[in-house]
């Protein structure tokens, strides 16, 4: 059986992207775009944590991660901070001038949600969010299980 499922989450993933990102340059945000804005949530969150939680949660690789933080040091959003029990390890930390855009940000998400979900029914919602965590736990079982071709379905 031929399937678009893959397809049409990439084209919503773009689709979705840029409209978030119109709507924070509409609303006067221009500190951070809304790839750095999943980082600043889970900070919004969690305040402190660390890059290896911040890519979990995010999932955005390390590699991203590092050049995204770099930015967003220099834009005063985080700080990074020397754990003093763990010298290797280091936490990324929100500041002030971060969390004075939480509540714009939230209204943004909100608006992005009520687009997202038009005419959806709420046991529609959850069912479709459902399905999505399936397959996210798919992909994550596959990844933590190597790329091996001959991996069994």
């Amino acid at each position: 059986m031929k399937s678009n499922g893959g397809f049409i989450s990439s084209q919503i993933r773009h689709l979705s992207s840029r409209i978030f990102e119109r709507m924070l340059r509409d609303s006067g945000v221009d500190a951070f775009n809304g790839a750095q804005g999943r980082i600043l949530y889970v900070l919004w969150e969690n305040e402190r944590l660390t890059i290896t939680e911040i890519g979990k949660m995010t999932g955005l690789a390390k590699s991203t991660l590092t050049s995204m933080l770099d930015h967003m040091e220099k834009g005063e959003l985080v700080t990074r901070i020397q754990n003093p029990k763990n010298r290797k390890q280091i936490f990324i930390q929100i500041t002030e001038n971060a969390k004075a855009y939480q509540q714009q940000y939230d209204a943004i998400s909100q608006k992005m949600t009520e687009l997202t979900y038009q005419d959806f029914s709420k046991e529609e919602i959850a069912e479709y969010e459902a399905m999505l965590v399936r397959i996210k736990n798919n992909l994550e079982r596959y990844e933590r299980n190597g790329y091996d071709d001959r991996t069994e379905f």
